[in-house]
């Protein structure tokens, strides 16, 4: 009876057995992205790439670092051991770029981290084009409604953006009529930042209704946000006139 026990559970396992053509392994890499804007490549190699890869070296398992920094980014690409846990290494690294946060210029952009497990490729390419939309309307759809369904999809890892139309406003500024009243660029940059942004301001209620209230600022047109500006830097650098 044993002996039949054993056969029986041998030829059942026998099935089972996976057979693989090679063994598995799993190489994962962990990117982190920092955006320095306004700082040529020197800077972002000093200020940022530096000492987040003096960080990042701490952790455990990792094979390699490999660096670049450009003008206003700073990428840093962190090969992982042989079949090592991703997950693992990705809170760590979190961790250790965490730490070094208060080293970093104010100015610059928090670091962005991302892993890719195996060899990743763009299996696909779609083009998205409206007659009625704008470009910028256009990526605002495409990042609001067609992104996240795309990325749920099962096997997807992420779905890029390439070539987004974001919504901007661009201002030309006359250097000549800045040096005339004491300004920069920086000046009116930092300005024009100030005077744009959103705020609940509250609620009111009727008999029946209920209107939630905000306050919006969001800057359109160069002269709505150049009018009030100018008037404070001029007040700042030269005095009331």
């Amino acid at each position: 009876m044993i002996s039949l026990v054993l056969l029986v559970l041998g030829i059942r396992s026998f099935g089972l057995l996976p057979v693989l053509q090679y063994p598995f392994t799993q190489n994962a890499v962990v990117t982190v992205t920092t955006a320095y804007p306004g700082a040529d490549a020197n800077l972002v190699s000093s200020f940022i790439t530096t000492p987040l890869e003096n960080a990042i070296a701490q952790a455990n398992g990792i094979d390699y670092m490999t660096s670049s920094s450009t003008q206003g980014v700073s990428v840093i690409t962190v090969n992982l051991k042989l079949n090592y846990e991703p997950d693992s290494a990705l809170t760590e690294i979190n961790t250790k770029v965490n730490s070094v946060l208060n080293q970093l210029p104010p100015q610059a952009q928090k670091p962005t981290l991302a892993v890719s497990i195996g060899q990743t490729i763009d299996a696909m390419y779609i083009g998205f084009y409206s007659d009625v939309l704008q470009p910028n309307q256009v990526t605002d759809y495409v990042v609001r409604s067609i992104q996240p369904r795309l990325q749920a999809v099962d096997g997807v890892q992420t779905a890029e953006i390439l070539g987004a139309k974001n919504f901007a406003l661009r201002a030309w500024l006359n250097p000549e009529k800045l040096a005339a009243v004491g300004l920069t660029a920086a000046d009116i940059y930092t300005t024009m930042a100030a005077n744009n942004f959103l705020s609940s301001s509250g609620q009111t209620k009727g008999q029946m209704v209920q209107i939630n209230l905000s306050a919006s600022t969001a800057l359109k047109k160069t002269r709505q946000g150049l009018g009030g500006a100018l008037k404070r830097c001029r007040q700042r650098h030269l005095g009331c006139r």
